[in-house]
């Protein structure tokens, strides 16, 4: 090892670089076993965000299944997933530019089987012994919000664009067939819940002629939030529920609803997307299933016949939303965060582990991955928040004694979402750079129990920005950070947060938002459906009480700001438009605040292409650079920054 460099923090130069994020690393999701044959989806920045259905054979080769141009992509509730299905070699998916059904056979080009009509789908079930694809439906087709239903489709072809065989809820997800197929499970909310506020499970029989008969509720309500059914070997339903404040395990058996192993552990997410599996079936009566307890994940075996419950090794702790069982084994997404997220697949009797596919294809030396550290802090009212702590690290320097380093404080989306323990390079471009990294779970995050995401309710703006607060002033006064070099990034909901912050508190000195939210007015009245009650929760029931929505607005208080932002949005953005940025960026101009604005044609909610990804992460580098007046251990392209004097 060579001797090291001494330069101020934010200076250090770095092989992690923004060419290298989007070159060398892919979107890993979406598993699905079919045989002997193993399945996902990858999201690649370098084909502009494209998503390729690939297949793994048994002999390890690996294949894309889905030409170019086709992306496997489905834009029921905006944010997708389940964009495919696959039975006996044959793959079902929905196209992203036309949002079309597709069927492909092996060695066949695909071919089209819905109508060309305002239709979306998602989240399909193969019905073989009626050669049918069950799946949620979204009809654009008439006026006002679309109409979502679980549809019956023809698997050859279906020129009406499916049969409703569920409606009258303003949402569905997870229709599930029986293995025996006499069966159909399937959950449902209504406004103004969303999925993780309350959900109920029904069932119905399916009768010969594939309609249903018989539909009775198993469990669920406005207040109790169900995850994920599934039906086991032998044809048990199981799901998992937060009846007790924690997502936990249950199988509906005679009538019962049967815990499976108790515990303060989460053992479900957000459905955010569709198609969230955190566990699966080895037997009749063995689960392989993730948990997730104090921010990190793990993996157990639950015998559900015993209630033997065992950890399984593995290097992971961040275990992803898509686990297939295949044979004695489990395959399942799973990183560090000094470890790229991978396919893995493990032998829970050998404890074999297999790397299958790896998101990001580094030779990087682990001496300039900076670890995650658990961080519990105190908050307001007496609560303690979380977060994951990264400290600078960069095994070619350190820093002048006596120095500190400027703190990012980054805030996830949702906001009902968490901050992942995987590697995520787009953290330690910062952290590699001399730049500490703090990725808050403020209140309203999930992993650690539904009182804990309930913080949020009615204080979305109030908590949120409290704990972002808390956490820099907890690293600032144990001499861990810079307290006069704070700054704070967030997309979406996180943007929201880090434009509150910025403009009702006095402590962070810059800021980045992406495709965040600045009215909370224009969101509840311009987004799409999914989302469109959302703030009744998170605020209060609009347009009753628009004071709050008009108090924690942050475009309704420019006058409180002071502080440089640099603002990125997507042009095509459904779910937070780009009147939401422009209309901040022009705020700041006329105040003589430093501003920048990054806009990108062809970009929804989150940016795919590589080049974009790309010149976010350097122009947000570059735009702190100039506001706290440190040098760049490299060159990055400038970004214009008005009103710098």
């Amino acid at each position: 090892m060579s001797e090291q460099m001494t330069a101020p923090y934010g200076s250090w130069k770095s092989p992690i670089t923004s060419e290298l994020i989007v070159s060398q690393t892919i979107g890993l999701g979406a598993i699905a076993v079919d045989g002997d044959d193993i399945y996902w989806i990858e999201a690649r920045p370098m084909e502009a965000g494209r998503n390729v259905i690939v297949r793994r054979r048994p002999d390890g080769a690996i294949e894309d299944v889905t030409p170019a141009p086709f992306n496997a992509r489905t834009r029921v509730h905006e944010y997708g997933g389940a964009a495919y299905a696959v039975a006996d070699g044959t793959v079902y998916f929905s196209n992203f530019s036309d949002q079309r059904l597709y069927r492909q056979r092996a060695g066949a080009a695909p071919e089209v089987i819905t109508p060309e009509a305002p239709l979306r789908y998602a989240d399909a079930v193969v019905d073989g012994a009626r050669n049918r694809l069950i799946c949620v439906r979204e009809d654009h087709s008439g006026a006002g919000q679309a109409v979502n239903t679980i549809v019956a489709l023809d698997a050859g072809g279906d020129a009406d664009g499916g049969t409703v065989l569920i409606s009258g809820s303003d949402f569905y997800s997870t229709p599930r067939l029986s293995p025996d197929g006499r069966r159909l499970s399937w959950l449902t909310w209504n406004h103004p819940n969303m999925p993780w506020d309350g959900t109920e499970l029904w069932v119905a029989d399916v009768l010969p002629d594939g309609t249903l008969a018989n539909a009775a509720r198993v469990a669920g309500g406005q207040e109790e939030s169900i995850f994920q059914p599934a039906w086991s070997p032998d044809g048990t339903l199981t799901f998992a529920s937060d009846r007790t404040g924690w997502w936990n395990l249950y199988q509906a058996r005679d009538g019962q609803l049967v815990p499976l192993h108790p515990m303060d552990a989460e053992f479900g997410r957000p459905q955010w997307a569709f198609g969230a599996a955190t566990y699966t079936f080895l037997s009749a009566h063995e689960i392989i299933s993730a948990y997730t307890q104090n921010g990190l994940w793990h993996l157990a075996r639950i015998n559900t016949a015993t209630g033997d419950f065992a950890d399984l090794n593995t290097p992971h702790t961040a275990i992803g939303e898509s686990i297939q069982a295949q044979g004695a084994s489990v395959i399942y997404l799973g990183g560090s965060s000094t470890q790229p997220t991978e396919i893995a697949r493990l032998d829970v009797n050998s404890s074999a582990l297999e790397t299958l596919r790896a998101s990001a294809n580094l030779s990087l030396d682990a001496r300039y991955l900076s670890p995650a550290e658990p961080l519990d802090y105190p908050t307001e009212g007496g609560e303690t928040a979380h977060g994951l702590f990264y400290a600078p690290h960069n095994q070619d320097y350190v820093a002048p004694a006596g120095d500190r380093p400027p703190l990012l404080v980054r805030c996830h989306g949702g906001p009902t979402s968490a901050a992942s323990s995987a590697l995520n390079l787009s953290i330690q471009y910062w952290t590699s750079r001399g730049i500490a990294v703090l990725d808050v779970n403020y209140g309203g995050s999930t992993g650690y129990g539904r009182p804990y995401r309930d913080r949020l309710k009615d204080h979305w703006g109030i908590v949120d920005v409290q704990d972002c607060v808390a956490g820099a002033r907890a690293l600032a006064s144990r001499g861990l950070v810079d307290g006069n070099r704070l700054m704070i990034t967030g997309g979406s909901a996180g943007g929201y947060t880090t434009l509150a912050v910025l403009t009702f508190t006095d402590v962070f000195h810059a800021g980045g938002s992406h495709f965040g939210v600045s009215d909370l007015e224009g969101l509840a009245t311009e987004t799409h459906k999914f989302e469109s009650r959302y703030l009744d929760s998170l605020i209060g029931p609009y347009p009753e009480r628009v004071d709050l929505y008009h108090e924690r607005s942050p475009l309704y208080h420019t006058d409180q700001l002071s502080r440089p932002i640099i603002f990125f949005q997507g042009l095509e953005d459904k779910v937070v438009p780009p009147n939401q940025a422009e209309r901040m960026v022009q705020a700041l101009r006329e105040r003589s605040i430093p501003v920048a604005y990054l806009a990108f044609e062809g970009e929804g909610h989150g940016f795919r292409r590589a080049e974009n990804i790309r010149r976010s992460l350097d122009g947000e580098l570059y735009f702190y650079s100039r506001i706290f007046g440190f040098p760049l251990g490299e060159q990055v392209e400038p970004v214009e920054i008005e009103n710098m004097g």
